[in-house]
């Protein structure tokens, strides 16, 4: 069997991440996933506080919203006066390091406090949304944050564990107490959830292993972040590209930006743990679409003329009802042993690359080929059996007809 490298190259811009499909090289799909400003529960922003209100015991912060989030004293965490001062930190790049084993912990702030005894106007601080905005009222927030893993929830500035209590065995509490202990990194609690139940100890460190790149990550952006600005987004666009996309004939998916490359490679070693391995992070000087040949190719993808090899090529008109694709030998008839093999080698190359463009232009409809005139049977059956598996990996529904027999459907 020919090995086909199938790979997916994601570029990723603050308005937007891209994803082009190549297939041996070639372009087949792309897609764009617009950057939404939408508010999810999850999401980690560094924001400002706008003015804490004593009456309601609360702050109004600045998270990009038209209204303002909400900060309840409740909400603010015990350690907030750590988190502050590590953030004021980080921002201003006087602390590289980012786990939490030699920071200092600052005493907790008082249950029942004021917020104006915490809090002032224009400090930066990390929330997390808690609640997305409806209506009227802007995003609720909270500055205790956590971040959530398949396993475990991780709890920056905090060092209890405890266990989901719908976990009912009291060993299986101890167990998973006693091992996660042994993992946890100085600095972070951790929430152990029901899911845990039964996994062995290699998982739940490979998952917490995983949220401490996903706090790395984050810490990394917060040096000069402008405020507001959202530094962990929980929705990843990565997963929902990936669950339409993905199959097990994939053989490398190249990522720029780090995020994004952890959010890949987490959903990989979910759905198929043995394709972990194919997600790079993609880190050069040279543009990601640029290296793989993929400008080049937009650039020449959408002319009414399609090439392909040995100066065969493509006319594609559309009309408005429907779109006519008409298949060229160029000046290649001559050479061949005879008209026949050139027709069938032609068309054979011809319904590869419609297949491709009907994908890459998101053709839809009647789409009716003119292929070069064929007198054999059997090719006119090699033709239209080629064109359907090359169809295959349409997720589009469609429905391939031969003319020469209408009984003839796939």
């Amino acid at each position: 069997l020919i090995q086909v490298n199938r790979e997916l190259i994601v570029r990723s811009s603050p308005e937007a991440v891209d994803f082009a499909l190549l297939k041996d090289g070639k372009l087949t799909e792309l897609h764009k996933e617009e950057e939404s400003n939408n508010f999810t529960v999850g999401d980690i922003l560094i924001a400002k506080v706008r003015k804490p209100v004593t009456g309601l015991n609360a702050a109004f912060v600045n998270v990009g919203y038209e209204k303002d989030a909400f900060l309840h004293y409740h909400d603010l965490g015990p350690q907030l006066s750590t988190m502050l001062k590590f953030v004021k930190k980080v921002s201003t790049g006087k602390l590289k390091d980012f786990t939490l084993k030699d920071f200092p912990f600052d005493k907790e702030i008082d249950k029942d406090g004021s917020i104006n005894d915490v809090i002032k106007a224009n400090q930066s601080l990390l929330v997390q949304i808690v609640k997305e905005p409806i209506s009227t009222k802007g995003p609720r927030i909270s500055s205790e944050l956590s971040l959530a893993g398949r396993y475990l929830v991780m709890v920056p500035f905090s060092d209890r564990v405890s266990v989901s209590q719908k976990i009912e065995s009291k060993e299986e509490k101890e167990r998973l107490k006693r091992l996660v202990k042994s993992i946890k990194p100085k600095g972070f609690g951790v929430i152990i959830r029901t899911v845990a139940e039964g996994k062995k100890v290699a998982e739940l460190d490979r998952d917490l292993q995983n949220l401490l790149t996903k706090w790395t990550v984050m810490c990394k952006k917060l040096y000069k972040a402008p405020h507001p600005s959202k530094v962990l987004v929980e929705l990843n666009r990565a997963s929902s590209i990936l669950r339409d996309v993905f199959n097990d004939s994939f053989t490398g998916i190249y990522v720029d930006d780090e995020t994004l490359y952890t959010e890949v490679k987490d959903y990989v070693q979910e759905i198929a743990p043995e394709k972990e391995s194919i997600v790079k992070l993609y880190d050069s000087n040279v543009p990601i679409f640029e290296k793989f040949g993929i400008d080049r190719q937009i650039k020449t993808s959408f002319g009414r003329t399609a090439s392909m090899s040995k100066g065969a090529y493509l006319i594609i008109e559309h009309t408005e009802a429907l779109h006519v694709v008409d298949v060229n030998s160029g000046n290649r008839s001559n050479k061949a042993k005879n008209q026949e093999d050139t027709a069938l080698e032609v068309n054979l190359l011809a319904a590869s690359e419609i297949a491709r463009q009907l994908r890459l232009r998101d053709m839809g409809g009647i789409i009716v080929v003119d292929f070069i005139d064929m007198s054999k049977p059997d090719h006119r059956r090699k033709l239209f059996d080629h064109l359907r598996d090359e169809m295959k990996d349409d997720r589009a529904k469609h429905k391939v007809w031969s003319h020469t027999n209408y009984k003839t459907t796939g």
